[in-house]
């Protein structure tokens, strides 16, 4: 920007930098903002110059991080100057100190509108740049019509028509509800026939956002996209401008290829082979340089065509040549390189027929697993687990068991996860697949989940032929004088069910193998010590007749654990003790398990739920037209349509509600609302199934509040107080009592900052005993992010555990988060399902508003789904001051004066998402001094989800739930001969 001429502003901005410290600099800014607040009150003695001045040193001001809350009718004004210095710093500024929903732009709409409209190029552009940095609704409503007769005037120089396509992309982007781009199909062909490539790159990133809406109507314009693609591959009619390290246009050319891709297929065969011999030309010319700059253009395009291939299913021998082409880059030296070739060659994977070109690479690949650079190493695990099969899954998981000495503890539990299904998919031999998963847990056990170990005990079960085997690999693993836990677990589980068949094999009588399994019992868990005492019982069947020195020792284990503690310790070793005295009939009690029955690897749908939605993952799954998956599933969300599926976490059943009879109710009690089409179910109410489905049931009016207990569960611990007045009362207070009962008391304390929060939950053990198999779950709605950190499984008598969770809003909604908290006392098994106080209203910051800012918001929101309007029924009957105060508890602070009328009340809030981040949220309520059984409720906001949401939630605090009538009491059958007994009954 040129500043000569503005002595004062550069004796300003010299002054800022020459402050020695914060303060100085503060004290200066604070005196300038004084004495430009000073010369604006005198707006008759202030000259176009010193506007001009004051308003940059505002824009420099603004620019230091200080707030500037005056002047900005001033810059404004600006706009309207007739000349340019004027005209740009009023354009200028305006951009920087204004968004969207500030009232000032509507004053300079007229104006800006002018000068699109206008012979001016230059106050063109700077009309263009101010639309496009602020992207308003009024302003795509006013002005996207005129943007676009720019777009297509003839008379335009190449400055402006790029600046209209930007602009009108912008307005496209923000606002597509309101530029109607019907009709716009032989504005774009027009468009992709300009000879001047700045025109048609900014033209083609429109290009890009319109089909990637609706490609239907633009089939007209493939061709074109191909015609431009032949140019730039032939460096045709490219000027020497746009040619970056002798590559032509190649922004151009990468938005080219990301068009098409949006296009199912090419059907004309000329336009196909025209494009493949563009794709072929690419792929032939693209090599590793020495020249970054040079290397980063090619890889973009040529990275872009490889996907363009692969969308578009090309022959064979192109794809052959892509594989060889990215085998070239994995092999450099350069990391970004390697790491594009190692990417692309996973989508690759998603293409039939090019898994064997691909394999030629493996040594390669598994070459990249020991790369310093661990995102590279992440890209070659992915690539290995994709391209294994029958043929090489041995090398690849020998391979992976090798690396996984060595690998960096983030990427351990993927990898033992990935090789136990490689291990599972791809055995050649079972025996070979057992001993792979012993040497997962010998090398990783901390790293290996319950699940696995799990699943080859599920194998060798049902293979009799295996047994032996796997008995003999877990004896010689307890020799070894240190191993992990779950070795302990899965080793004493096979000896104690086969350990006989090795009876003949020196070292494995039945004494021996309770001897070195014996060694490992002070250094393990209490989970462990139960199945080491079922493996001593199975020991002791296998002995029959029994060897009374053995017998001896494990008597006396039981003995010593009758009296322990854990109530699962303590029953098996009585249970055991009692039937170990049986003699022969022990053998019948304690037989051989039987055969689990097939059912689909918990492995592999373990790896499914929990993959990571990396981002060459997504590109292949939505290049392949797939459902992306979710990162975790937490909750049974499944289609209305489809029978409940039994999950780990979805097996709990909570009643729900006849969403019909309670929409029909609620429709004749409270009256029509005025929103349009709202989506179905979109949010739950204090009336719905809370995010976990269940059978239909009428509820009470304690159910519908609380949570519902878990069907066919009786919990023998009854809670202490009502469960649903405690969570009522966290809903506005931020610390008490969740749930209590004679064991146990859960607290929370909780502190909200915008959309996000941290809830600490205090679990208490009030008891002279401790709590085991402690377990909390959380089966978040999909509106909310929350990070439960990890809960002890036990809980010492009089002790109190501190559990923290982080909570992140990510959009409005009245879905209510669940905790399933769990534990053992003794033998009972207590499990309670509580809602958390994570409520909409958590996220609103009440602030204050004045009648100048509330009137222009109120009227610029003009009606539906924006601002919604609704006659409520039924409401609790409270004075117009108690109203008042449970708005305020709500978190919405009661503007008083704003409704000239006393009897109606005026509410303000600010909702934080992380979606709409600050939204100011108004709410008005007209009551009726005669009858306070009814009113009129509006809402209104800039999102229509959150306006709906608001307005509901305010409709649940006011009315009176109706509590569900009891079903009628079956009644004898009436003899229909009797007259006086069918008279009674119709009475």
């Amino acid at each position: 920007m040129a500043l000569s001429g503005m002595r004062g502003l550069s004796v300003f901005i010299s002054e800022i930098r020459n402050c020695q410290n914060k303060e100085q600099e503060r004290l200066r800014v604070d005196k300038e903002l004084g004495n430009i607040r000073t010369r604006f009150k005198n707006e008759k003695g202030l000259t176009p110059y010193d506007k001009k001045k004051y308003v940059w040193k505002m824009l420099y001001i603004f620019m230091l991080g200080y707030d500037v809350d005056f002047g900005h009718m001033e810059a404004v004004s600006l706009i309207s100057a007739p000349k340019y210095p004027e005209k740009q710093v009023g354009y200028l500024v305006t951009s920087c100190l204004l968004n969207e929903n500030h009232d000032f732009l509507r004053l300079a709409i007229n104006t800006v509108r002018n000068d699109i409209i206008g012979r001016n190029e230059t106050f063109q552009c700077l009309a263009l740049t101010l639309v496009g940095n602020i992207g308003g609704r009024e302003f795509a409503e006013s002005l996207a019509p005129d943007v676009q007769k720019l777009l297509l005037s003839s008379s335009c120089r190449p400055l402006v028509k790029k600046k209209a396509a930007l602009c009108l992309l912008r307005l496209f982007r923000k606002n597509p509800d309101v530029v109607n781009v019907d009709g716009w199909s032989d504005l774009m062909a027009q468009l992709l026939d300009e000879r001047n490539l700045g025109v048609l790159t900014s033209s083609m990133s429109l290009f890009v956002a319109l089909v990637s809406n609706n490609h239907e109507a633009y089939w007209s314009c493939l061709p074109k996209c191909v015609k431009i693609l032949e140019r730039l591959a032939r460096n045709q009619d490219v000027p020497q401008e746009y040619t970056y390290y002798g590559i032509p246009s190649p922004w151009l050319q990468v938005k080219t290829m990301r068009a098409l891709q949006y296009f199912p297929t090419v059907e004309d065969p000329n336009t196909r082979r025209s494009l493949f011999e563009v794709l072929q030309r690419i792929l032939m010319g693209t090599d590793v340089v020495k020249n970054v700059n040079k290397n980063n253009a090619s890889h973009a395009v040529l990275f872009e065509a490889l996907a363009l291939v692969m969308h578009l299913d090309a022959e064979k021998e192109m794809m052959s040549q892509c594989v060889a082409l990215l085998g070239k880059f994995i092999a450099v030296r350069e990391p970004n390189i390697r790491y594009l070739g190692l990417e692309n060659m996973t989508r690759m994977l998603m293409v039939t027929d090019v898994q064997d070109i691909i394999k030629r690479h493996q040594a390669q690949i598994i070459t990249s697993l020991k790369d310093p650079d661990i995102s590279i190493r992440r890209r070659a695990l992915d690539l290995l687990y994709g391209m294994c099969d029958v043929s090489n899954a041995k090398d690849i998981v020998e391979e992976l068991l090798q690396y996984l000495g060595t690998a960096d503890f983030t990427m351990r539990e993927e990898l033992a996860l990935k090789a136990a299904i490689l291990a599972e998919k791809f055995a050649p031999d079972l025996s070979w697949y057992v001993d792979v998963i012993l040497q997962l847990i010998d090398k990783a056990g901390d790293f290996v989940s319950d699940d696995i170990w799990f699943r080859v005990v599920q194998f060798v079960t049902n293979n009799e032929d295996l047994q032996p085997y796997a008995a003999l690999k877990a004896r010689e693993y307890l020799d070894k004088p240190a191993i992990h836990e779950t070795m302990v677990k899965v080793s004493a589980y096979l000896l104690g069910e086969y350990s006989h068949l090795l009876a003949r094999r020196p070292g494995c009588s039945p004494k021996d193998i309770f001897v070195i399994i014996h060694e490992k019992l002070p250094t393990v868990s209490t989970p462990t010590i139960s199945i080491l005492l079922s493996t001593y019982a199975k020991i002791l069947m296998h002995s029959q007749p029994p060897d009374p020195e053995l017998q001896n020792q494990i008597w006396a284990i039981f003995s010593k654990y009758e009296t322990c503690i854990d109530a699962e310790i303590q029953q098996r070793a009585v249970e055991y003790f009692a039937l170990s005295k049986k003699g022969a009939a022990l053998m019948d009690i304690l037989a051989e398990m039987p055969k689990f029955p097939e059912r689909e690897s918990s492995l592999i749908k373990k790896a499914e739920d929990t993959e990571a939605d990396t981002a060459e993952l997504s590109a292949i799954k939505l290049r392949a037209q797939q459902q992306a998956s979710n990162a975790l599933v937490v909750t049974d969300q499944r289609p209305a349509n489809e029978p409940p599926q039994v999950t780990q976490l979805g097996m709990v059943k909570i009643p729900s509600v006849d969403h019909t009879s309670v929409d029909q109710e609620l429709t004749e009690a409270n009256g029509n609302s005025h929103e349009v089409d709202p989506q179905p179910d979109v949010l739950g109410d204090l009336l719905s199934p809370l995010a976990i489905e269940g059978p239909p049931a009428v509820v009470s009016e304690e159910d519908a509040l609380a949570l519902a207990p878990v069907e066919d569960q009786q919990n023998s611990v009854k809670p202490i107080g009502d469960i649903a007045e405690r969570f009522h009362a966290l809903c506005i207070k931020d610390s008490g009592v969740l749930y209590e009962d004679p064991n146990v008391q859960i607290g929370i304390k909780a502190e909200w900052r915008g959309h996000q929060g941290r809830l600490v939950l205090f679990l208490g053990n009030k008891t002279t005993f401790s709590l085991t198999s402690v377990q909390a779950v959380i089966l978040p709605p999909s509106h909310l992010k929350l990070d439960l950190s990890s809960v002890p499984e036990i809980i010492p008598p009089r002790a109190q555990v501190q559990c923290p969770l982080e909570v992140i809003n990510l959009r409005p909604s009245r879905d209510v988060a669940v905790l399933d908290f769990s534990y053992k006392f003794g033998t009972n098994l207590v499990d309670n399902k509580l809602r958390l106080p994570a409520v909409i209203n958590k996220f609103f910051q009440p602030i204050p508003v004045s009648a100048e800012e509330f009137f222009p918001q109120w009227r610029s929101l003009a009606g539906p789904p924006l601002k919604l309007q609704e006659v409520v029924r039924g409401v609790r009957a409270m004075s117009l001051g108690e109203m008042a105060n449970l708005l305020n508890s709500l978190r919405l602070i009661v503007c008083p004066g704003l409704d000239p009328n006393p009897s109606n009340l005026v509410a303000t809030t600010t909702f934080y998402s992380e979606s709409t981040r600050a939204m100011l949220c108004l709410v008005r309520i007209e009551t009726d001094p005669a009858d306070r059984t009814q009113l009129r409720m509006t809402v209104a906001s800039q999102d229509p989800t959150l306006t709906f949401e608001l307005k509901e939630y305010i409709k649940e605090q006011l009315i009176s739930i109706p509590i569900a009538s009891k079903p009628p009491v079956p009644q004898p059958p009436i003899a229909t001969s009797d007259p006086g007994a069918l008279l009674a009954g119709l009475l």
